[in-house]
């Protein structure tokens, strides 16, 4: 009987153990990885240039091709996770969305990549 207990109590903790090494661990614990606070603002690539909004609303214009903010693209956002999408609003009717993997967002740097694996860095402007 005292050897049944013991191999029970093995099999028991046993089990617990397997089933602590099955669980899946999720990075996703339904909290955003990044402070959505810190991508409002200007942000500059070169010429190019992104201004985030707080509701989700922006505007894209690159100086090398004589566009000001003014008359720069149009675009809605979202941050979820590390997932940063932009719909880019066409004067002529229809969206043309946008998906980026977010690497580094902090108060002075914003860095993500696109599925193709292309690399965007970002500086924080006034």
């Amino acid at each position: 009987m005292k050897n049944m207990v013991k191999r029970l109590a093995l099999l028991l903790v046993a089990g617990l153990a397997m089933g602590a090494l099955m669980t899946s661990c999720s990075l996703d614990d339904g909290e955003d990885y990044f402070d959505e606070e810190f991508l409002y603002g200007r942000w500059k690539n070169g010429t190019e240039y992104y201004r985030y909004d707080i509701g989700g609303s922006g505007v894209t214009w690159d100086t090398a091709d004589d566009v000001s903010e003014s008359e720069g693209q149009r675009f809605t956002w979202t941050l979820t996770g590390d997932e940063l999408k932009h719909i880019h609003i066409m004067v002529m009717g229809g969206n043309v969305p946008k998906v980026y993997t977010v690497t580094t967002l902090t108060a002075s740097t914003l860095r993500y990549h696109d599925s193709f694996g292309k690399i965007f860095t970002f500086s924080k402007v006034q």
